[in-house]
């Protein structure tokens, strides 16, 4: 065969392959266009979502932000010479309260937010502050049932606070346990068992609390909750008065 002739026949094939390729085109030009269309429009509503969602973010961090600056507000006794321009609250409970309410907006209405996320876990605490109970109670299950381990651990610390002061020791006691077993960045094991240990020492429970001092201790000697442990186990003599 001659370089011709196969030069005319890979001319033929490209032809034929070329050919069948418009064919084809021409028989799908319905569901092309269509898929095309489709991936479009998915691609933009992916773009429209992820805007809306960063724009929603900043407005909750926004919010979040004014919110902390209400919960850090000083507070000032009657009478008590407070600067020009200062604002001030009278009592932690009452800016607890204004604080709340700020806090839960951003709450309800930027729920999926990572600041919104946060208000949540601001807003338990606020209610607790305030003595709202049961308010706080839920709120911080919420928090606590959440996907993001840091608050839910948060969440659940408070939450076994609650119980305790509230004289539910034992549901105190299941979630100092469950954040041992499963701590995050922002409740280290340590943190849940000094908690549990003088939880114990409440109850007059003192080996109960030795035990899990003496386990701290040898776990995590130089940590900050070994260190702590082993100042309870041995606590420093209590200095007399000087003899003259």
């Amino acid at each position: 065969m001659d370089q011709q002739t196969r030069q005319a026949l890979k001319h033929d094939q490209f032809v034929d392959t070329a050919q069948h390729g418009l064919e084809w085109a021409s028989e799908h030009r319905r569901s092309v266009i269509t898929s095309s269309v489709s991936a479009l429009v998915a691609i933009i509503v992916i773009v429209l979502g992820a805007l809306l969602y960063n724009h929603r973010a900043d407005q909750a961090a926004t919010e979040f932000g004014n919110a902390m600056q209400t919960y850090q507000t000083p507070l000032a006794q009657p009478g008590q010479p407070v600067p020009p321009g200062v604002k001030t609250f009278p009592s932690a409970a009452e800016r607890a309260k204004a604080a709340n309410q700020l806090f839960m907006q951003v709450a309800d209405r930027y729920g999926m937010t990572p600041g919104g996320r946060l208000a949540r876990y601001f807003g338990g605490l606020t209610y607790l502050e305030e003595g709202q109970n049961a308010s706080a109670e839920s709120t911080l299950k919420q928090v606590a049932d959440g996907w993001n381990s840091d608050l839910s651990t948060l969440g659940k610390l408070a939450l076994a606070q609650l119980y305790r002061q509230t004289g539910r020791s034992q549901q105190a006691i299941d979630l100092y346990n469950q954040i041992a077993a499963k701590p995050s960045a922002s409740v280290p094991a340590g943190t849940a068992q000094l908690q549990l240990a003088e939880l114990y020492e409440s109850q007059n429970q003192p080996e109960q609390a030795k035990k899990i001092y003496a386990q701290l201790k040898d776990k995590d000697a130089k940590g900050p909750a070994g260190m702590i442990a082993a100042q309870k186990l041995n606590p420093a003599p209590a200095v007399g008065p000087m003899m003259r």
